[in-house]
Parts: structure tokens; sequence; C-alpha cells
């Protein structure tokens, strides 16, 4: 396949797609800032997307690496990622071949087991061969390979007018020093160590000499280390630097508290998800947090990071106190609009590498969402009614403040008491929501919305901020700056309300476009505003059933967009496709009407998918094709997978369905009307969390009820159930 079958990029860096992932099996480990995009047999090819490859901060430092026994590529017969994500093992065996001495060498006569791990930006691979036959084999076994130093924006497509250069190579008898140098100065390098020696070596192919007897077994051990300035390069064996990662993996899985239940494969739902969160979460200087997506995803992005933390509230606050930290510290303090940065906004994305160094993209720092700001400010609300961690609430304040500010001052800069957006770069994203695909916004003919634009969900976004932000106030003593958020929320559900509700569609509009004509679309968007309480309870009901018609509920979740919109393709990005956070965050606004059933619809389709999908991760998106007997879900040819806010949407379904809330000040876990869908018969979760305290709790389902009993309790914390 060449290249320009591969893929092409407009200027809105969104990516077109001529093959697809779907058709490929692919294996993916993160550790921190470094990300792997392995094919089934553990190697690294330049086929499809051409997306494989180790990555470290934005920048591709090995794109090549093929394992070959006697010439020819084995033959594959397993591959899988461990369940807490820390391991791939790929079990392969040879093709019918000759040996050294040209005698046939019988397929299956030698197993070869892979295992990768990735820790503080290397890759520990060990390949364990062993001779099952009853001769003794002797075949040469090769590994090439090549570090192409591209960009992530370069692999998704993105054409430069002028690249860096590679140095000269080093080789000694164990290792390889490869070695580029970026128009921006920076010099990377890739270091592969082999052990023992092989009996050859070059700047592009390390060969060995396996020597077996029957029933013998050798190992060789390779470390791919990306080295770059500042980073910090921990040389250790591949058993050492295992041990530690799983230490510091089994620390990061004590923080959330632990779900189980009697159906096994929604189990195994469950500990996928907290795998692949584990697995997102990166160490940064202030805190943890979650990395939105691989492959083109790995950075921090302010909204993605916020409704992940808002899923996991429940089962892990710490994970939105580091995302709290993080964006508190990244705020913008001046105008630029080169990165489409204001005071008080809260960023959008982050990126390392070369091109966010030099400019080619503006997304080093960039500012270009509407909806990050208000958001900041209501899960800060959330963090505070979750732990009652007013100390930190306090050092973030002035953040708080800031965000507040700047939607006053300039997310509604036109003075009509709405959130709009418009960019200030042509390099920027000309959709600043969460759908920011450039076609995402259109009125009822397809027709484009121009700008300003005022989204339906980012209303609902502000209103709760504010709501929010008014109880943050009375906190910190600002009894007048709580009243004046009180009456601004209040006078903005009355002005949405009238501004956006279609009594004909049974939908608030997706948007307003500069002439505040309401964009009349059928879109997932307005679930959202039964998420954040801005719906009236009318307009809540008319709703649910709109989402849940057959138009929009396709049996595997609700689409992004109905299917009788003009602009519907199940296959869009964003104008049909079925995104699982957002569908997690539609039943959580579904569940806070009293629409607890059509809660549980939605939590059962992306249940029904999670089987359907490969290891049970549910990936960024999927299409939107109904649900056909028989047939599982059509793979997006681009999805990220694993995803964070995809494989928290588990977790806020659940909590959906329970009516799950918990106060810490009043140190109160309450259920309100709890139900469970019909494929859970029984729930555990144990050691949640609560001001200092811990609980157990068994939840079991019945006719029409679900029985909450305390199995344990350390600690004064009250179960409330509500019925």
């Amino acid at each position: 396949m060449n290249t320009q079958d591969v893929i092409q990029i407009n200027d809105q860096f969104y990516i077109l797609a001529t093959s697809s992932l779907a058709s490929d099996l692919s294996r993916v480990l993160k550790q921190g800032e470094t990300f792997a995009v392995f094919d089934g047999h553990g190697d690294i090819l330049s086929l499809g997307m051409g997306e494989e490859g180790i990555y470290h901060e934005g920048t591709r430092y090995l794109s090549s690496l093929e394992l070959r026994v006697g010439g020819t590529r084995p033959l594959l017969l397993g591959s899988n990622v461990n369940e807490h994500n820390e391991l791939l093992a790929v079990d392969l065996m040879n093709p019918d071949l000759e040996d050294e001495e040209g005698r046939l060498v019988h397929r299956d006569s030698l197993h070869l087991f892979r295992s990768k791990f990735l820790w503080q930006g290397s890759c520990f691979e060990q390949l364990r061969i062993t001779n099952f036959s009853l001769a003794s084999i002797s075949v040469p076994l090769t590994f090439s390979f090549n570090a192409d130093y591209a960009d992530i924006f370069e692999v998704r497509g993105s054409k430069r007018t002028g690249r860096g250069r590679r140095l000269e190579d080093a080789v000694s008898s164990s290792s390889v020093l490869l070695a580029y140098q970026g128009l921006d100065g920076e010099i990377r390098r890739t270091r592969l160590s082999f052990s023992p020696e092989p009996i050859e070596l070059s700047a592009t192919q390390a060969t060995f000499r396996v020597k077996l007897e029957p029933n013998q077994e050798t190992r060789i051990s390779i470390t791919v280390t990306c080295e770059c300035e500042g980073c910090e390069v921990q040389m250790a064996s591949y058993k050492s630097a295992f041990t530690v990662a799983k230490r510091e993996l089994e620390t990061l899985r004590q923080q959330n508290c632990q779900i189980t239940s009697s159906n096994e494969q929604f189990n195994l739902w469950v500990n996928r998800s907290l795998a692949d969160l584990q697995m997102m979460l990166t160490r940064t200087p202030h805190g943890l947090y979650p990395y939105a997506g691989v492959p083109w995803f790995s950075t921090a992005f302010g909204r993605d990071g916020i409704i992940t933390a808002f899923e996991m509230l429940w089962v892990n606050p710490q994970i939105a106190r580091g995302v709290l930290s993080f964006l508190a510290a990244t705020q913008a303090t001046a105008e630029n609009a080169e990165q489409d940065a204001e005071p008080g906004k809260i960023i959008h994305e982050t990126r390392k590498g070369e091109m966010a160094a030099l400019g080619e993209i503006p997304f080093g720092r960039y500012y270009g969402s509407v909806d990050s700001t208000p958001l900041f400010v209501s899960l800060a609300g959330a963090y505070f009614e979750r732990t009652g961690d007013q100390a930190f609430i306090e050092s973030i304040w002035p953040n708080i403040r800031l965000a507040l500010d700047w939607m006053d001052r300039y997310g509604d800069a036109d003075g009509d008491g709405f959130l709009e957006y418009a960019r200030h770069t042509p390099k920027g994203l000309l959709q600043q929501g969460w759908k920011d695909s450039c076609d995402s916004v259109f009125h009822a003919d397809g027709t484009l919305a121009e700008g300003p634009i005022a989204l339906c969900e980012v209303q609902g976004y502000a209103f709760e901020a504010r709501s929010r932000g008014a109880v943050l106030a009375e906190l910190m003593g600002e009894t007048q700056l709580a009243g004046e958020l009180h009456g601004q929320a209040e006078e903005l559900r009355q002005r949405f309300v009238q501004a956006f509700w279609c009594e004909e569609l049974g939908s608030y509009a997706l948007a307003l476009d500069g002439r505040k004509r309401p964009c009349r679309v059928r879109a997932s968007n307005a679930g959202h505003n039964l998420f954040s309480g801005i719906a009236l309870p009318e307009h809540a009901r008319r709703l649910a059933q709109t989402l849940l018609a057959e138009s929009s509920f396709s049996g595997w979740g609700i689409r992004t967009l109905a299917s009788g919109e003009v602009r519907y393709n199940p296959m869009s990005y964003h104008n049909g496709s079925i995104w699982p956070h957002d569908n997690a965050m539609v039943a959580f606004g579904l569940a806070r009407y009293g629409f607890t059933g059509p809660a549980m619809r939605v939590m059962t389709a992306l249940y029904n998918t999670s089987i359907a999908m490969d290891l049970h991760r549910l990936p960024e998106l999927f299409c939107g094709f109904r649900c056909r007997p028989g047939l599982g879900p059509i793979l997006y040819p681009l999805s990220c997978a694993p995803q964070a806010w995809a494989a928290g949407a588990v977790f806020m379904l659940l909590q959906a369905c329970l009516g799950l809330s918990i106060d810490a000040r009043q140190k109160v876990v309450r259920f309100r009307y709890p139900e469970l869908p019909p494929f859970l018969s029984e729930v555990w979760i144990r050691d949640l969390r609560v001001a200092g305290a811990s609980v157990d709790l068994s939840l079991r389902r019945y006719a029409d009820d679900v029985a909450i009993n305390v199995l344990r309790r350390e600690g004064a914390v009250e179960v409330v159930v509500i019925k």
C-alpha cells in the first residue's frame, strides 16, 4: 500500500480514511509519555494507515521492527494484552523452512513467545524460543529496524515543507544508537540494546543464530529506549523494570473502589475499562492526568480529561484532583490569537514534538474549546461535593474565579447571555465544541452554520458552572458573588429554553448561529442538557422520547445525529456515529430526570457492544448503523482504542442506573430510585471511600426493586436509599 492510499488531512487536521483499522489486528501499550502500536505479531510495519511504531512525547522513535526466523515471518498463534494492560504477549511458531544445513524444519517445531511492556521511555521485549521437535535445529533469527522520527501529525497525514536530518548512526557489539536533529534544534535518539550479543549487528538489523536441542529453549532481550533532551533515561533489565512497573500500576489500582458483579461479561468490561484508564493516566508535574487516547490523542486534552474525571468521580476522585490541578496550572493568562487563548480560558489541548515546537501546528498549548472552561468550574464543584476537600478548592479558587470571569467577558462576547465561539487563527479549530469536525454544526437544510456559534450543550455547562460556582463562592465567603451566580444561572435557564426549544423536534436546537437563528437539528448534544440540569422537566420527557426513538437510538447506542437529518451518515465522525462517553452523559441526564428505564436501555446497548469488541474495549466511537440480528457493531476506521472517556463510560452508566451520589460533608452515600438492567442480578461495590471512611455494599436486583445491603463499614458514613 503506498502512502497515497493511507490518509490525507485538510487544514483542520482531520483525517480522511482510505484504509481501516478494523481490518488489522493492532495491539497498544502506553506508559507515561510513551506509547506503542504493534501489529498482532508484535512487529512494527509500514502498512495500513502506517500508525504503528514506538512514540515518545509526540515523536515516533521506532518506525519499523520486523522479526524473521530462517528468513521468513513466523506464523501467528495468538496475541493479547493482559488484563491490566501491563504486557503484550504474542505466541508464534515457525512455518516450514530450511535450517542452516539445508534440512527441512517442519512448521510448529519452534515456539516463539514475545512479551513486551513499556516503562520510563523504554520498550522492553523478551523473546523465548523453544524447540518442540525431536531433532536439533539451527536457524538464523533477525530483527530489522528503523526510525523515521515522524511527528504524530505527520503520521496522521500532515505534509511538511521541510524536516530535520538524520545524524550518524553508532553501532557497537550489543547496541545501536540512531539519532535525528529536528528543525527545532532538538536531538532525539533511539537506542536498541540486545542481549546476548548478536552475531551480526548493523544500523538496520540484528542477527542471531538459534541452535537448540530437542526441548531446549533460549532467550533474547531487546530494549528500545527513547532518548531526548531533558528526558531521564533509566537503564534496567527486563525483570527489574517489569517489577517496578507492576508495582506502580498496583498503586494506581488501589485508589479505585472495586466493582464486581454476577455477570462475568460485565466484569470483563469493567476490568478492561479500569485497566485502560490506568494505562492512560500520566504523571505530570501537577498530578495524574488521563491522556485522551491512543494513537492520535496521547496527550492532555482539557475537555476529555474533565469528562473522564466526571465519569470516574465516584470511583476515584483523585483523578479529578489531578485534572483540576493540571488545568489550573495551564490556564491562559493573556490574549493570544494564534492559540485562541484569552485570560481565564482552560486549555483545549497540549502537544509536544517538533511541529508543535516550531508552530507548524497551533497545539503546543491551544485553547480552542468553548466548553472546557465552564466544565472546569463544574468539575471543581462536583469534586468538592464528592470529597469535601476545602483546602484544595481554596488553592484553585483564583483559577475558578478567572474561569467565571472568562465566561462573562470573553465567552459571551456579544452580551446576550450565551457562550459562543469563533476561532481567531486559521490554523485553529473551526468548530470548538466536543463535536469539533468542520461539518458538525448546520441548519436543517444542511447549510453549515456561520459563527459565532452558541451550542446547546455549552449553555447547559454554563448553567451548571454558575450553579456549582455559587456553592463554592459561599464556601469561600463570597456571598455577593454566590448570589450573582445563582441569579445568572436562573436567567440563563429562562433565556435558553426560550431560544433553543423546538417543539416540532421534541428537542433543543443543536445551536444558534451568528445571526441567532436556531439550527433545528436532532442531535445527541441536546441530551447533555439533561446531564447539566438546565432542561425543564416537561421538555426532558419529550427529549427522552426523541433520543430513544428509532431515528436516534440504533440498538447499539444513541447516534450523534438522528437518521432523518440531511447530513446523517452512520460512518461519519460526528454526524451519525455513536460515542460511548456521549451516551454515558445522556444516560446520566435521563436518570437525573427520573427516566432510569431509558438510561438502562442505553447501558444495555453499550454492554452488548462491549461483548462484541476486541478485548471488551469500547473504542472512541463506532459507526451508527442499526443493530442487526446476529451481527455486531461496525467499527469506525480511525477510532482511538483505548480512549479515556470511552473507558470511563461504564462507571457513569452504572452510577446513572443506581441513582448514586456522594455528599462528603454529610458523609452520605445516597441511592435514589436505584435500578439494575436485566443482565445484572448482583453487584458488589467494595472499598468505597468517603471522607476518611469506607464501605462495602451488596446490590441485588429483584423484579421491580434493588436491595442494598452494607457488608462492611469503617468510619462514619451513612448509606441512604430513596425509593
